[in-house]
């Protein structure tokens, strides 16, 4: 594609997740513009940061709320005459973007639509009516997981499900290291572990409970809190908040648990997500507990490949179950099984082969 200007809500820099494993790969082919949604600044302006290969575009507005959308339009256009690109395809993670690139003319558009974001807390309410038109203009649209795909499949002709995908060889480290992280070490065990955002979709209620049944239990929590108070989060001795890690530095974490958890709460939020921690738990050898999602339960709940716990009771008595068990090499040579093909790798071969196909039938010159 030569050029692509992705447009996210997704900070570069927040977690590391679907968009940079993906665009990192592209980037290896194409020239790839990462577009952060814009920070408050003294004026209209931007700014380039080049990461893995990656063009991170950071847009700055000043306090003048005035013809918002517009003055963006005008910065994004700014770096196209930068740049000197004349052609490029478009790439959304955010329907919100069409506010201001509505007046671009890319070769090809494509959304990768990895959760239902109108479900998220604070979401627009225009939110449903761009991605209404964003289905319309789009000319190859993906979705996070089979969940949201069966939800969306009706609303484009062109559409296919990519569920979370994992870099083995980054989480498969866990396995073999042996050095603790320093705000860890301290913590006894048995160890429960989760990383990822900590936000609407995270079920406090549930580590509320667990944690308090067991207070022989250690509960590590890594990851930024957002969009939920602080003050309304579990505390207790055996829970430990650890704040956001680098990617790179997960392994080391995890490698020192003895269960990990995928621990969402069951609410509109949830309804569609496919879990990326749930594959990269299990490349670390960890076992794993989740509630019932339904991309977790279909296809890692039915295989036998992790515990689905619907409440205290239920995740107490499989963390027990797990905790007694003598060895895990039975359990780890069917994960290892199963994940053989899974490898964001693959998923990016699979993404690039549906894009050149649009490219070839349409005839189109990128």
């Amino acid at each position: 594609m030569k050029n692509i200007l992705c447009f996210s809500h997704l900070r570069w820099n927040f977690v590391y997740q679907r968009p940079q494993h993906l665009l990192t790969r592209f980037a290896k082919e194409n020239n790839v513009y990462y577009f952060e949604e814009p920070k408050p600044g003294l004026s209209d302006f931007y700014e380039i940061d080049l990461q893995d290969g990656v063009s991170i575009i950071q847009t700055f507005l000043s306090d003048d709320a005035e013809n918002r959308n517009q003055r963006l339009e005008k910065i994004v256009h700014k770096v196209l005459e930068d740049q000197n690109i004349k052609t490029y395809s478009c790439w959304y993670y955010t329907p919100m973007a069409l506010e201001y690139t509505s007046t671009l003319k890319p070769k090809i558009i494509i959304y990768d639509s990895m959760d239902e974001l109108s479900a998220f807390r604070f979401a627009p309410p225009q939110l449903l009516s761009l991605e209404d038109e964003l289905f319309q203009k789009a000319d190859l649209v993906f979705t996070g997981g089979h969940t949201l795909y069966q939800a969306k499949k009706h609303r484009h002709h062109n559409i296919y499900p990519f569920p979370s995908s994992i870099d083995k060889h980054h989480f498969k480290a866990a396995r073999y290291n042996t050095v603790d992280a320093d705000d860890q070490k301290h913590i006894p065990n048995p160890r429960f572990g989760f990383f990822g955002v900590i936000d609407e979709r995270f079920d406090i209620e549930l580590l509320r409970e667990v944690s308090a049944k067991r207070p022989d239990w250690q509960f590590v929590i890594i990851g930024p809190v957002v969009k939920i108070n602080e003050e309304d989060l579990p505390r207790a001795e055996n829970i430990h908040y650890l704040g956001s890690k680098k990617y790179s530095e997960l392994p080391n974490y995890i490698s020192h648990w003895d269960i990990a958890m995928v621990m969402f709460a069951i609410n509109e939020s949830t309804e569609f997500i496919s879990p990326t921690k749930t594959p990269e738990y299990l490349a670390a050898g960890l076992p794993v507990i989740s509630t019932p999602i339904k991309d977790v339960i279909k296809p890692y709940g039915e295989n036998n490949l992790v515990y689905i716990a619907d409440n205290a009771e239920t995740f107490i008595v499989y963390a027990e179950e797990e905790l007694q068990k003598d060895s895990k090499k039975e359990w780890l040579k069917k994960v290892d099984e199963f994940l053989a093909d899974e490898s964001w790798d693959n998923t990016f071969a699979k993404m690039n082969k549906l894009i050149n196909e649009v490219i070839k039938t349409n005839g189109i010159y990128v």
